[in-house]
């Protein structure tokens, strides 16, 4: 492995354990010249996960889109960037424990706003918002009387005063 702090290509592991619900294992090493401790992960290779555009394109999964897209619903909230990973982690997990190597967009959408309305309401209707493509006031109204159907409530700990 490479250090990233000098470019020496010898070193050694000082400590080695399982990490992500053991799909991956993490690595403490020591570069053999600098001395500088750095973390790696090892992951198994997978067939890349592709996801089908609504028009029909496929592209490859991208774990940062998902985060950036699931960031920008949760602005000005009581959302930290660990949740957001965690969501994007869970969300990521599913479809590749699904053994399926395609996903639609509609599905991933899905995903994340079934995830979202256990964090966050208001998260949950501005990613609905974008992701239902809503046309009018009316959309909203509807979108928001079926969570209150639903009977969820805000989370413990948030407040409404935004």
């Amino acid at each position: 492995m490479k250090c990233p702090y000098c470019g020496f290509q010898e070193d050694r592991v000082i400590d080695s354990r399982p990490a992500d619900d053991g799909i991956a294992i993490r690595r403490r090493r020591e570069c053999m010249s600098c001395l500088e401790r750095f973390t790696t992960y090892e992951r198994v290779e997978n067939m890349p996960l592709m996801v089908i555009k609504k028009d029909g394109s496929h592209q490859p999964f991208d774990r940062r889109k998902l985060f950036n897209g699931i960031l920008k619903s949760c602005e000005k909230r009581p959302i930290s960037s660990q949740q957001i990973t965690k969501i994007v982690d869970t969300i990521e997990r599913a479809l590749e424990n699904s053994l399926r190597r395609e996903v639609s967009t509609r599905e991933l959408g899905e995903r994340v706003l079934q995830q979202l309305r256990n964090v966050d309401e208001v998260a949950y209707i501005r990613f609905a918002s974008v992701y239902r493509e809503f046309v009018d006031i009316g959309s909203f109204f509807d979108e928001i009387n079926s969570l209150s159907a639903d009977g969820t409530s805000s989370p413990e700990g948030s407040d409404n005063d935004g």
